[in-house]
């Protein structure tokens, strides 16, 4: 018997839907319903309470090519949480580009240091897209953080791309506009971000 059957089997047993399992597990019951159908496994933390719950073994829950499985997944999970972590925090570090003085702009014969909101002496078809870059940036760090959790094949394709793309963005745009430190910061930005998909794809 398989780990799905055996979790239906365990349920039934003790005469609770779905939902009244997801409470006690504290998971949400699209995951019950999940597991209940074979199309994934818990968390170890999750298969630990279950363990618990209903008094039985990990050896006697799970087969040991689904141990290997969970254990394989789990650590998965770990690795996308931890880069969406990174990512989101790079990306919502780019605030700083509105406070600090990144940006270079001439005011007469001196070049002043300004932060992006100070930044009056540019054409607007300069200053727009850098506020378009950088909103970007800080808008895709807060939902990268956000939806961590998110497993919608849609979100997991693209949150990352999303990320890359803005910051290869901004660090050819700040270069060509001749503004260096920006450029620097994104492109440091963008290159942690492509050392981490290469180490963990």
């Amino acid at each position: 018997m398989e780990f799905h059957e055996k979790l239906q089997e365990l349920r039934r047993n003790k005469n609770l839907t779905q939902e009244q399992l997801a409470e006690m597990l504290f998971v949400s019951r699209t995951a019950i319903s999940k597991w209940e159908s074979g199309r994934g496994y818990p968390s170890i933390d999750s298969l630990k309470e279950i363990s618990k719950y209903f008094a039985i073994s990990l050896d006697d829950l799970l087969s040991s090519e689904e141990l290997l499985t969970v254990a394989q997944e789990d650590s998965k999970r770990k690795i996308h949480y931890f880069q969406d972590m990174v990512f989101g925090l790079l990306d919502c570090s780019v605030v700083m580009f509105l406070f600090l003085p990144f940006f270079g702009q001439r005011v007469g014969d001196v070049i002043e240091e300004v932060s992006l909101l100070s930044l009056t002496q540019s054409p607007e078809y300069i200053k727009v897209p850098y506020l378009i870059i950088v909103i970007g940036l800080i808008l895709c760090g807060i939902l990268t953080l956000t939806f961590q959790n998110c497993t919608a094949p849609f979100w997991v394709k693209i949150k990352g791309k999303m990320s890359l793309g803005l910051s290869a963005l901004g660090a050819l745009f700040f270069m060509i506009s001749l503004q260096p430190y920006a450029a620097m910061f994104t492109f440091l930005f963008l290159v942690i971000k492509a050392l981490m998909l290469i180490k963990w794809t």
